[in-house]
């Protein structure tokens, strides 16, 4: 099963920064999609330590190195829904 990004209003440019939709004029949350959906150029990817939902935690793979601006080949995102 492949994992992809939906036409959801997070991911889109008519986004404002307070969740306001340009192109319908309302407020909107992550969970609204529709038609009109135009994606951002540029995803916020920031894949460290602090990102990192295993971050201090015991499935943490390096927790005596683990530390902000880090990366391993075991992080996983802070926030994901399926």
């Amino acid at each position: 099963m492949s994992i992809r990004i939906g036409n959801s209003c997070v991911n889109c440019q008519k986004i404002s920064e307070g969740h306001y939709c340009s192109a319908h004029q309302v407020q909107v949350n992550d969970h609204y999609t529709c038609d009109s959906f135009e994606m951002q150029v540029a995803l916020k990817n920031d894949p460290n330590c602090e990102t990192c939902s295993r971050f201090n935690e015991k499935s943490c793979a390096n927790p005596q190195k683990a530390a902000p601006g880090m990366l391993c080949s075991h992080w996983a995102p802070l926030h994901a829904e399926a």
